[in-house]
C-alpha cells in the first residue's frame, strides 16, 4: 500500500509554478570563462545598440528628396522627437539635446519590443541597472546645464536655498531639494521604467505559462479554459508593445523636461 501511495506522489502534477522574480535572472552563457558576466540581457542591450546604430546610419545615407520607406521611417522618428519633444519642450537651443533625445527614444523602444520578439521574448529594461545607467545620462547632463550656469557650489547653494523663503525653513528644506535632486530624480526616472516592463513581462508569462498548463492537464475544465489565457496572451502582446513604446517616450519626455528645466533657470 505504501508504494503505491509513494508512486501516485511522484506521478502526480505537482501544479502551476507562477512566474516570479526567477525569471529575471540569466545565467552567464559562457561559465568558468573570463567572460561568464555576459549574459542574456548584457548582449540584448548591444544588440539593441546595434539596431539603432545601423537604422539611423542607414537612413542617413541613403537620403533621398523624394524619401523611401525606410527613409521615411527613419525621418519619422528623428521629426517625431525633435518637433514633439525637443523643440516643444525645451523651446531655445533645443537642438544640440536633439541627438541624446532621438537615441534614448529608440535604445528603450528595442530595448523593451525585445520582450515581444521571438527568440529574446525579454525586456532587457526589466533588469533595473540598464534603465539606471539611461536615467545618469540624463541626470548628469541635467546637472551640468546647472553647474556651468552658476558654477559648482553656487548651483547647489541655489537648489538647497532658493532665495524668499523664511530663514527657518532652510533647515528642513536644503536637505530635501539636495536627496530630490541627488537621488530621487535619477531612481524615479530609472524605476518609473523598470517597474512598468517587469509588471508586463510577468504578466505576458503569467497568460502564456499557465495557458499552456492548462491545455497539457488532464482536466477537462482546464483545456477548456486554456483557449481563453492563450487569447489573453495573445491581446496583452499587442498592448505590451504599445506600453512599451509608451515608456520610451515618457522617459524621454522626462529628460527634455529635466533639460528644460535646467535651462529655464539658466535663463
Amino acid at each position: 500500500m505504501s508504494s503505491a501511495v509513494l508512486a501516485l506522489t511522484h506521478t502526480a502534477d505537482p501544479g502551476f509554478e507562477p512566474p516570479g522574480i526567477a525569471d529575471f535572472n540569466f545565467p552567464p552563457i559562457f561559465p568558468n570563462t573570463p567572460f561568464d558576466f555576459v549574459t542574456k540581457p548584457l548582449l540584448a542591450s548591444v544588440l539593441a545598440a546595434i539596431i539603432v546604430f545601423v537604422f539611423f546610419t542607414l537612413g542617413a545615407r541613403k537620403a533621398a528628396l523624394v524619401p523611401g520607406r525606410f527613409q521615411f521611417a527613419v525621418e519619422s522618428v528623428y521629426t517625431f522627437i525633435r518637433n514633439g519633444i525637443a523643440r516643444d519642450v525645451i523651446g531655445h537651443d533645443f537642438a544640440k539635446y536633439v541627438p541624446y533625445l532621438v537615441t534614448v527614444f529608440a535604445f528603450i523602444s528595442v530595448n523593451n519590443l525585445f520582450g515581444i520578439i521571438p527568440l529574446i521574448q525579454f525586456p532587457t529594461l526589466a533588469r533595473f541597472g540598464f534603465p539606471l545607467v539611461l536615467a545618469i545620462c540624463s541626470w548628469l547632463i541635467y546637472l551640468g546645464i546647472g553647474i556651468r550656469r552658476a558654477g559648482f557650489f553656487g548651483y547647489f547653494k541655489s537648489i538647497m536655498f532658493p532665495p524668499g523663503l523664511p530663514v527657518f525653513i532652510y533647515p528642513l528644506l536644503a536637505p530635501i531639494e539636495l536627496i530630490q535632486v541627488l537621488v530621487v530624480r535619477p531612481f524615479s526616472l530609472a524605476l518609473r521604467l523598470t517597474a512598468n516592463m517587469f509588471a508586463g513581462h510577468i504578466l505576458l508569462l503569467l497568460f502564456t505559462l499557465g495557458g499552456t498548463y492548462m491545455l497539457t492537464n488532464e482536466s477537462l475544465v482546464l483545456k477548456l479554459l486554456a483557449p481563453f489565457s492563450l487569447a489573453g496572451a495573445i491581446g496583452l502582446t499587442s498592448f505590451e508593445a504599445f506600453i512599451e513604446v509608451l515608456q520610451a517616450y515618457i522617459f524621454t519626455l522626462l529628460s527634455a523636461l529635466y533639460i528644460a528645466e535646467a535651462m529655464s533657470d539658466e535663463h
